[in-house]
């Protein structure tokens, strides 16, 4: 399972995020239960189809408040899929929830098919995803889901990196006619978004959010880290570290996968002199073969380094123990920044 928040960092890595002031908050999974079950109650149109992951999900005060709006469907993703697309087709406006790692598999045909090429507006909700399930190893760790994803069209792709970009995501997805696929860990977030005279020179702008636009959380003109999900904050520890060896590094919260921020990605070509990516998902097929694929195209030549999980079975251990294994941690990613602009 996931460890603690306090394991997740090192005692290092804790002081710098107190030097620059941010802020512990919920898992991103709790945030999106609250903010939906408040979206619920004042909308009876809004249903929950989950196959018996209400508890994982954390929607047991959803079903116990609205039972009503909440489908339970027992272990049957790729029912639940179905089941959502024919409510959806109905008017109903449908969030299935279950572990990313079973839904992006076993019901990706159903996906595919039945919500994109059929063109209903369900919001596919992955939960526990990346290796959120820690040491439950590679049957449980949903490292392929942005991958496969990708290559289906008609279908946005959105992994916040904090509780604010979660709560605006859920909100934004509500108003939306097209497929959406939104992904939750289970670690509790650090808020990322600056409040007035937060300590730390050079916080970029990340008060706002638009599904399509990446969230400039620092800036900086030697390295960019872009980031997804719950990587963001170790790249903002790492962009902190980094300014004692008089390096300035730009942070990105690449929120949405699909579709890239173009605009953010090459103009982080043109501001630095390298890019790390940074995902909690395989190397391949993610985010960073994304950013390298719009940067060759675009015949922008920069250093480049893609950090995620390597194309072998992951390492048994908790989700702090494998971001540490795979270089995902303020002193890894500070490693991989210094080797790479030499």
């Amino acid at each position: 399972m996931s460890a603690p928040a306090s394991f997740m960092y090192s005692p290092a890595a804790l002081e710098v995020a107190t030097q620059i002031d941010l802020k512990i908050g919920r898992p991103n999974l709790e945030e999106f239960a609250d903010t939906l079950l408040a979206m619920a109650q004042a909308d009876r149109n809004i249903l929950v189809v989950t196959s018996d992951s209400r508890g994982s999900g954390k929607l047991g005060p959803f079903g116990q408040k609205l039972p009503d709006q909440l489908v339970e469907l027992g272990i049957a993703e790729q029912n639940l899929i179905g089941i959502a697309a024919g409510l959806a087709s109905a008017g109903k406006d449908v969030y299935a929830v279950s572990p990313a790692c079973f839904l992006t598999a076993r019901a990706l045909e159903q996906i595919k098919n039945d919500v994109c090429y059929s063109d209903q507006p369900v919001k596919v909700i992955g939960i526990s995803a990346g290796v959120s399930y820690g040491a439950l190893g590679t049957t449980h760790h949903s490292l392929h889901d942005l991958a496969a994803l990708r290559a289906i069209n008609n279908i946005d792709i959105i992994v916040p990196a904090d509780n604010f970009e979660t709560r605006e995501a859920i909100k934004i997805a509500a108003t939306r006619t097209k497929p959406i696929y939104i992904r939750f860990g289970k670690s509790a977030m650090y808020d990322l978004t600056p409040s007035p005279g937060t300590p730390g020179e050079g916080r970029g702008e990340g008060s706002s959010f638009e599904i399509g636009k990446a969230r400039i959380i620092r800036d900086g003109s030697d390295l960019a880290f872009i980031a997804t999900g719950e990587t963001v904050i170790h790249a903002l520890l790492a962009s902190e570290f980094l300014k004692s060896k008089a390096l300035s590094c730009r942070v990105i919260s690449m929120h949405t996968i699909k579709p890239l921020d173009r605009a953010a990605v090459l103009q982080a070509a043109h501001l630095c002199r390298g890019i790390i990516t940074v995902e909690e998902h395989l190397v391949h097929g993610g985010l960073g073969e994304a950013c390298a694929s719009l940067l060759m195209e675009a015949a922008e030549h920069v250093p480049f380094k893609i950090v995620g999980m390597p194309d072998e079975y992951t390492v048994t251990g908790s989700q702090a123990d494998i971001f540490r294994h795979y270089g995902i941690s303020m002193e890894g990613l500070s490693q991989t920044a210094l080797k790479l602009l030499g």
